[in-house]
C-alpha cells in the first residue's frame, strides 16, 4: 500500500529514516515549517531552514523514491516574537512560489496570545493571496479552547473552510472540530503526547474518512516516521479493506494539497 505522510519533519530525522518509510511503502511526504529545538535570532536564520525544506530535503527523499513537498510558515511558537515574526512574513511570498510548496503551515497557536492571534491572520490573508491551503496547529496546552479560539479565526478571516486542514486532533477536539466546520481534520499519531495508532483507529471508526487525514509529525520528540503505516496495519487488522485504507493515507493528502495547483496528480513522478 502506497502512503502519503502530509505533516512529518523530516529536518530532525535521519537517512536511516527515509530507508524505512520507504521500505513500508511511504512514497510521498509533506514537511512544514516548525522551530528547531530553539529561538532563531534573525530572519537569516529562518531563510536557510526555508531554503533546506524546499531545496535539500527533497533531494534526500528522492534517494529512497519518496517525493518530498513543504509548507512555509511563520511558526507558533516563534510567533511571540513580533517583531522578528513580522519580518519574516516579509520573506515568506518568494518560498510560497516554489514549485516545492503546496501550502502555507503550520501556523496557529502555541500558547494562545494575542501575538499568535495576529500572525495567524495575517498568514491566513497570504494563504487566500496567494491560493494555498493551510495546515494549522492547535494547542498542546488548551488544547479544546485554542481549536475553538481557531475555528472563530478562520470563520473570521474569509478563507474558505475546505482549504484549511485543522491538525493535531484527539478525541476531545475532533467533536468540534466537524461539527463547526468544513475543514479537513488531521490526526497526528505521535504516541507520547497525541494519538497512538489504536486510538486513531478509533477515531476514524467512528467520525469516518471523509476530509480526514493521518500524519506521524515525527520531529525532535520521542516519536516513530512510521506511525502512519503502523495505523494502517491497525486498520487492516480491524477488518477495513485496502481501499478504505488508502482513502485516509493517500487519497485524502492528495485532494487536500492538489488545491495548491502545484501537486502532480501522481505524486510520485520525481523530478
Amino acid at each position: 500500500m502506497k502512503i502519503f505522510d502530509p505533516h512529518i519533519h523530516m529536518y530532525s530525522r535521519t537517512t536511516d529514516d527515509y530507508r524505512n518509510m520507504a521500505l513500508v511503502g511511504i512514497r510521498a511526504v509533506l514537511e512544514p515549517a516548525f522551530w528547531l529545538g530553539q529561538p532563531r535570532r534573525s530572519v537569516g536564520a529562518f531563510v536557510h531552514y526555508f531554503e533546506s525544506i524546499t531545496e535539500f530535503e527533497p533531494s534526500r527523499a528522492a534517494e529512497y523514491g519518496i517525493k518530498h513537498y513543504c509548507a512555509i510558515a511563520m511558526n507558533p511558537k516563534e510567533a511571540n516574537d513580533e517583531g522578528l515574526a513580522r519580518e519574516v512574513l516579509q520573506v515568506l511570498d518568494s518560498f510560497f512560489r516554489h514549485p516545492n510548496c503546496v501550502a502555507i503551515g503550520e501556523v496557529g497557536f502555541d500558547r494562545i496570545t494575542a501575538a499568535e492571534e495576529r500572525i495567524i491572520l495575517a498568514q491566513l490573508e497570504m494563504a487566500k493571496n496567494n491560493g494555498l491551503p493551510v495546515i494549522v496547529h492547535t494547542p498542546h496546552v488548551d488544547k479544546l479552547a485554542g481549536t475553538e479560539r481557531t475555528l472563530d479565526l478562520i470563520k473570521d478571516s474569509g478563507i474558505e473552510e475546505s482549504r484549511v486542514c485543522i491538525d493535531h486532533n484527539t478525541e476531545e477536539t475532533i467533536p468540534l472540530t466537524r461539527e463547526r466546520s468544513e475543514c479537513w481534520a488531521g490526526h497526528t499519531v505521535y504516541t507520547r503526547t497525541k494519538l497512538t495508532p489504536e486510538r486513531a483507529a478509533n477515531i476514524l471508526e467512528e467520525f469516518g474518512t471523509e476530509r480526514m487525514i493521518l500524519n506521524s509529525s515525527a520531529d525532535w520528540g520521542v516519536s516513530d516516521p512510521l506511525n502512519v503505516a503502523k495505523t494502517a496495519f491497525e486498520l487492516r487488522r480491524r477488518g477495513w479493506s485496502d481501499e478504505r485504507i488508502l482513502e485516509v493515507v493517500w487519497n485524502n493528502p492528495v485532494r487536500f494539497f492538489t488545491q495548491s495547483g502545484k501537486l502532480e496528480e501522481e505524486p510520485l513522478s520525481l523530478r
